[in-house]
């Protein structure tokens, strides 16, 4: 496995929804359907994720990693 960047969580309430980025542009999502199915992972091409998120990501995102994220999301 590459070497992790960062984990950057977008939870917008109870349910959980974490986002883990690798230097090899591999992008991990761990997240909660509901309470009952919880911590479901798949892994992500940049452009299976929406506008909506990759803006979310890029604004929860540690600063010291913003342009390497922007990068691997292509954003904008």
């Amino acid at each position: 496995m590459e070497k992790e960047i960062c984990t950057i969580s977008i939870t917008s309430n109870w349910l959980g929804d974490e986002y883990t980025f690798y230097e090899d542009h591999k992008i991990k999502r761990v997240y909660d359907n509901h309470s009952l199915n919880a911590n479901r992972t798949e892994w992500l091409e940049p452009h299976q994720i929406s506008k909506q998120n990759k803006d979310k990501l890029v604004k929860s995102c540690p600063e010291e990693f913003k342009e390497q994220i922007m990068q691997i999301l292509d954003y904008p």
